[in-house]
């Protein structure tokens, strides 16, 4: 019994590493503006199969966390860059000089 459990927590852990990269990669295609509905269907897939895991281990009797210690994936910057920056005090009560006619 408790090997069954060793075997669902490594599944697990293995599996959310797996949808964080796929996520990430996701998320690159949408910023390139690219079709990403087969790596949005596989991890809708995974998440299924992770769910079936998460109950058969809750029903074996397993409410420990389990860790992931790879589980931040570093974003990349956005593309798009703002308009304008942020006026400040500053810029606004700032006197103007006007010509004279």
């Amino acid at each position: 019994m408790d090997n069954r459990i060793n075997d669902i927590r490594r599944t697990i852990r293995a599996l959310r590493v797996s949808m964080r990269e796929a996520e990430a990669i996701m998320h690159e295609q949408i910023n390139r503006d690219e079709d990403c509905s087969f790596v949005a269907q596989e991890v809708m897939k995974m998440r299924s199969v992770m769910s079936l895991l998460v109950k058969e281990r809750t029903a074996l009797g397993d409410f420990e966390p389990i860790v992931v210690s790879s589980f931040f994936i570093p974003r990349r910057r956005s593309a798009r860059k703002l308009a304008a920056p942020a006026p400040t005090v500053e810029s606004v009560f700032r006197p103007r000089l006007v010509a004279r006619a």
